[in-house]
């Protein structure tokens, strides 16, 4: 007899042993023959266990485990005691159940902003950030649009975000511990696109407030190592030394869905936030998580229209507006256009020569245009278990 060909080779006598073909195919009624099951690993792939990426792009996890949770600390080392508080997110972490935590000094070429980005590509699920208001807005910068929790532990001279979101100022431990077993917020992010008079531009972030102006030339003219040895009672004396010399310019503004405005003014602030050090309230119903900007537009005219600027901030909105009878006199005065209030999604603004530029405090050079807008709930921040953030 002739033999098969070789697809359809015959299977010799059937094996007492073989089992009934229907009991094995249940519970489904389908016999899975090896060939029908794809493997497991692609041909060439060992069986190590990998992390795979948004990308899909695969990492070996070392042990062929999952790594625990790990929290980043970026910190500036001129204006924390290191060991101290490196010591206490270590100590948490472990409490908590995470790794040994992550450990990013600034330096004054990195204020912040590209390590903060090491830590986020290190795959952080939490940032931590100690030093001064310069520190938490490069660090804040780097964070937006992550989706990591950002921990704020007061440090430094102002702490201004920290105020305005009153946090505890003299409780670092409270806001380490708050990484762990804390609650969020989604806070608004401010952007400033910044026009210099050579035609370059670049954008920065800000959380609490920036301005074109004499608020910045004040921030210019403060003395460094006063500022460290008064904290923000130096920005005084820098203001007696910007005041002689301070002299309104010409703006062309537009909110958007506003039509576009010309005024002579000292100075154009964005906000965030509203409360400074010293109890004052620039913008007592600005909000962190309206989705808005506050813009603030200083326009006196001679001595008294700085009593009037003075008068609003220092009386009107830190003193009377905490009571009802003061807000019932408030209602009944008449209006004055030394301090002009607006809210929007942002401002864009030309002035006719360059003037200085200051965010969160900082300085940022001059600039002739300058264009803001805001990034609503863009930044995660932590707060305490339980925080009350009515108001914030």
């Amino acid at each position: 007899m002739a033999s098969a060909p070789d697809d359809e080779q015959d299977p010799g006598p059937a094996r007492d042993d073989a089992p009934d073909a229907a009991s094995a195919a249940a519970p489904d009624d389908v016999i899975r023959e090896p060939g029908d099951v794809a493997p497991d690993t692609t041909e060439g792939e060992g069986g190590e266990a990998r992390r795979t990426d948004f990308a899909g792009a695969t990492r070996p996890i070392e042990g062929g485990e999952r790594p625990g949770r790990q929290a980043a600390l970026v910190y500036n080392p001129t204006k924390v005691d290191a060991a101290s508080l490196r010591a206490t997110v270590t100590r948490l972490s472990a409490a908590a159940g995470w790794t040994e935590p992550l450990f990013y000094e600034t330096t004054v070429d990195d204020l912040g902003d590209e390590i903060t980005r090491e830590a986020l590509a290190a795959d952080a699920d939490a940032v931590l950030v100690a030093g001064g208001d310069g520190t938490v807005r490069a660090v804040s910068e780097a964070m937006c649009g992550s989706g990591v929790p950002l921990a704020i532990v007061p440090s430094g001279t102002g702490n201004l975000l920290a105020r305005n979101l009153r946090l505890p100022l003299a409780e670092p431990e409270a806001m380490v511990r708050a990484v762990f077993d804390g609650d969020t917020l989604p806070m608004d992010v401010g952007w400033s696109k910044l026009g210099r008079a050579d035609g370059t531009s670049e954008e920065h972030a800000f959380v609490v407030m920036g301005g074109i102006g004499l608020d910045a030339a004040m921030i210019a003219n403060t003395n460094p190592q006063l500022k460290k040895t008064v904290g923000w009672v130096a920005y005084v004396d820098g203001a007696a030394r910007a005041l002689p010399g301070a002299k309104p310019f010409r703006v062309m503004y537009e909110l958007p869905g506003h039509r576009l405005h010309s005024a002579r003014v000292q100075s154009v602030l964005f906000a965030n936030c509203g409360s400074l050090p010293a109890g004052l309230d620039l913008i007592p119903e600005a909000s962190v998580a309206d989705g808005a900007l506050d813009i603030v537009i200083f326009q006196p005219k001679g001595p008294l229209g700085w009593l009037l600027v003075w008068r609003r901030v220092a009386w009107d909105n830190s003193f009377l507006r905490r009571f009802r009878a003061g807000r019932r006199v408030l209602a009944l005065r008449t209006k004055d256009n030394a301090v002009r209030y607006s809210r929007g999604a942002g401002i864009e603004l030309a002035a006719t020569e360059a003037h200085p530029v200051q965010l969160d405090g900082d300085e940022f050079g001059e600039a002739v245009t300058v264009n803001i807008r805001v990034d609503p709930g863009a930044l995660l921040v932590v707060l305490p278990k339980g925080h009350d953030t009515k108001g914030l």
